[in-house]
């Protein structure tokens, strides 16, 4: 039975107007934009039972958490807790942004380059001492899973914080190192789903978190109008579009495809169609997409609308090879190779696909390809690829090995918004993750959950 928490991160408050540091002041309050994206929120949140519900005790996050909560139906008590505060930021809190670059500037550019090593020299009572904000903030995020997951075993969780704790809050369930606390995205009144599974995760800060967690969207906006969050500001590299293929029958029935060229069904046709309606109005520059059927009929479908744009195919973009069991159901590979699927779904880096790949010729060929394309485009395109494409692609823009294969979820038809901010050399930014709201109507990811 698995744990599902959706972290919400508050609506704009009167500081995000005003480009002001917030940390953890508790000055600002909600705009009135806030307070009814808040009920946007609310409203795509009603349909879902929660066990428990949690907040800051921060007014603006905790204000967001009582309208969320007074759209429920028999909702829990709103529950205040001191570790979801925000990022503290002592000689920041209260000055614009623009001050802040302008009085600090190589300071406010390490923080932007190396937030794991950025501090501040701060006065103790003992003296000078140096605070490290995100290094503080990811024991702060570790202390809230270590009290809230164990009491919470197979329940829905609603959590309302803010910005850099959530971006913590989802590092440190999936063992992303601060180093990448830049590389994720948060925007005002995003939904984030992760589920946590047998085996339950535990935290210490002695060793990273053991157990099974699962990234299932991330920066969700189109609850309160919003595509996708928008570029931030002296955005210069190009913007990817990462979409999964459409379903195809053996996704449906669970029979392993991988590099065996099966084509869409009507579904995953119909799948494609929304996701073209979803980037209808998205001004696209480049088209890419693995060379197999299913994702280049995919991309077509979604470039019916976009007819000035070229579509490229890469081989790298395949799906892994599965070897001898592509062709087969789950209950055959057991009988064909014991106690292997057991492994592939509980370890995945240490399965070699007989006669096919392992993970790590995946990781290798999935990011020279991606470093390609990269490289080979400007503006905003579309990346259409496969489930463990998207995975590898996924992972490793946070550094994560291959034992985190399962970490993120890819719905058939999903888009996934992907940002190099600084050009090709810089950092990647995740700015959204599995959207398929286009696919549901609602949050949660409901397409077939089908063999790769």
């Amino acid at each position: 039975m698995s744990t599902r928490v959706i972290l919400v991160r508050h609506g704009q408050s009167t500081f995000n107007v005003e480009s002001r540091i917030q940390g953890r002041l508790d000055a600002s309050v909600l705009t009135e934009r806030g307070q009814n994206t808040a009920r946007q929120v609310g409203a795509a949140l009603q349909n879902l039972k929660f066990d428990a519900i949690y907040s800051s005790p921060l007014q603006r996050a905790k204000q967001t958490a009582e309208i969320i909560h007074s759209c429920l139906d028999s909702p829990p008590k709103l529950e205040i807790q001191e570790n979801l505060r925000e990022i503290d930021l002592p000689l920041w809190e209260g000055m614009l942004r623009d001050e802040v670059i302008e009085k600090y500037p190589e300071n406010y550019k390490f923080w932007k380059s190396h937030p794991h090593e950025f501090y501040m020299e701060i006065s103790t009572p003992e003296g000078k001492t140096k605070h490290y904000p995100v290094l503080s903030l990811f024991k702060q995020a570790n202390q809230f899973w270590s009290e809230v997951l164990t009491t919470h075993i197979g329940k829905t969780i609603l959590v309302v914080a803010h910005n850099a704790i959530n971006r913590c809050l989802i590092s440190r369930a999936l063992g992303i190192e601060p180093c990448y606390y830049q590389s994720i995205q948060q925007s005002n009144c995003g939904i984030n789903i992760l589920n946590f599974t047998p085996p339950y995760p535990t935290f210490s800060e002695e060793q990273e978190p053991r157990g099974t967690v699962q990234l299932e969207s991330m920066n969700l906006t189109t609850q309160i109008g919003e595509k996708f969050p928008k570029p931030r500001r002296n955005h210069q590299g190009p913007r990817l579009l990462l979409v999964r293929h459409g379903e195809t029958n053996w996704n449906r029935d669970g029979k392993f495809q991988g590099q065996i060229d099966v084509p869409l069904n009507d579904n995953g046709r119909a799948q494609a169609g929304q996701a073209a309606e979803f980037l209808k109005d998205v001004h696209l520059d480049f088209a890419v997409s693995s060379s197999m059927l299913r994702p280049k009929e995919t991309a077509e479908i979604i470039l019916q609308d976009h007819p000035d744009v070229e579509l490229k195919l890469y081989d790298g973009l395949w799906e892994i090879s599965h070897g001898l069991w592509e062709g087969k159901f789950e209950s055959e590979i057991e009988d064909g190779f014991p106690g292997m699927l057991q492994q592939w779904k509980e370890f995945p880096a240490t399965v070699q696909m007989p006669e096919g790949e392992n993970l790590q010729q995946v990781w290798e060929r999935a990011m020279v390809t991606w470093n390609e394309i990269v490289r080979s485009v400007s503006g905003v395109g579309i990346v259409v690829a496969h489930d463990a494409i998207n995975k590898a692609i996924l992972c490793q823009l946070f550094g994560l090995e291959p034992e985190h294969f399962w970490n993120f979820k890819q719905g058939n038809g999903a888009v996934s918004v992907i940002d190099y901010p600084q050009g090709p050399d810089g950092l990647p930014v995740l700015e959204a993750m599995n959207i398929t709201s286009h696919l549901s109507g609602g949050i949660l990811d409901t397409t077939a959950a089908g063999a790769l």
